[in-house]
């Protein structure tokens, strides 16, 4: 079983919002995450700020890790099967052949020969499901990447995905204060020891959202709602590996301490029951252009 640590970071927001001052406290945040013992790092291949700019983050993620003495230790893990071609136009491709060949850019970009975790980032709408899941057993056979993981799939879905393809070290589904309807693919993970990478995992905690009863305990526990966050989800599962997005190093030691935080099952149970009723599947999910 791969060991992804406690919590990990993203920095999806570097590239889509690219500058000079984005990239250099990015570059801090995640030295400040090694530094604290993190070691697993969230990109993709289509974070970037154009389409002509393709691979923007992991070039950041590479150059982050090479600037620092604990960065040969990372976890990257990467995604791929999402398109951006001229003009901004966003698709998906599961063929094999694209699977590989952005495999191998992915490796390239990141400066390694192999991919330590590389994930299937949205099934393709216009390909069979079981011709995608033989596509990704193809490319783990292939040998550019160590370990698989998926993205945005079900809990039937996943469970095929296992029968199929073999051992799987990841899901990332979109989970958050706002949007809680995982349990199943929890379930999936706990028996198959598959951790379990939630995408916006501080949907509903930030200064503008709808103040909630997360914000409420935030204050008499004089921490912040984004700690807070990441203690509630680390209860919810033992397979739950919090992947907030950062840009500054504040926001990493504020997580961390999250991820530290213990809160008493009254507290738990507070918030649990306190939450507002958690909203649909995201519709963005269905668009072209994807949140995660």
């Amino acid at each position: 079983m791969l060991n992804l640590g406690t919590i990990g970071f993203g920095f999806m927001k570097a590239s889509f919002f690219a500058s000079d001052e984005n990239r250099q406290s990015t570059v801090e945040a995640l030295h400040t995450a090694l530094d604290m013992g993190v070691r697993l790092f969230d990109t993709a291949d289509i974070y970037a700020p154009t389409w002509d700019a393709f691979g923007h983050n992991e070039l950041l993620a590479a150059e982050a890790m090479r600037s620092h003495p604990l960065g040969s230790q990372a976890i990257i893990a990467t995604k791929a099967g999402i398109t951006r071609k001229p003009g901004e136009v966003w698709g998906r491709n599961a063929s094999l052949d694209y699977l590989l060949r952005a495999a191998e850019a992915s490796a390239g970009r990141l400066g390694v020969s192999r991919i330590s975790l590389w994930q299937h980032h949205r099934l393709d709408p216009n390909m069979p499901f079981e011709q995608q899941l033989e596509n990704l057993a193809g490319l783990r056979q292939r040998g550019i990447i160590e370990n698989i993981g998926v993205s945005n799939y079900s809990a039937k879905q996943l469970r095929r995905a296992l029968e199929v393809v073999g051992p799987i070290a990841s899901v990332q589904n979109q989970f958050s204060p706002v949007y809680r309807n995982e349990a199943d693919v929890f379930d999936v993970c706990e028996q198959h020891g598959i951790a379990y990478l939630p995408w916006s995992p501080s949907k509903g905690l930030h200064a503008t959202d709808p103040r909630t009863v997360i914000h409420d305990v935030a204050d008499e526990l004089g921490q912040s709602t984004y700690a807070v966050g990441v203690a509630w989800l680390k209860s919810l599962s033992s397979a739950i590996v919090p992947i907030p997005g950062v840009t500054r190093a504040a926001s990493v030691v504020d997580s961390i301490s999250g991820a530290n935080l213990q809160l008493s099952n009254e507290v738990l149970e507070r918030i649990n029951s306190g939450l507002p009723t958690s909203l649909s599947y995201d519709s963005e999910l269905l668009s072209d252009q994807p949140k995660n």
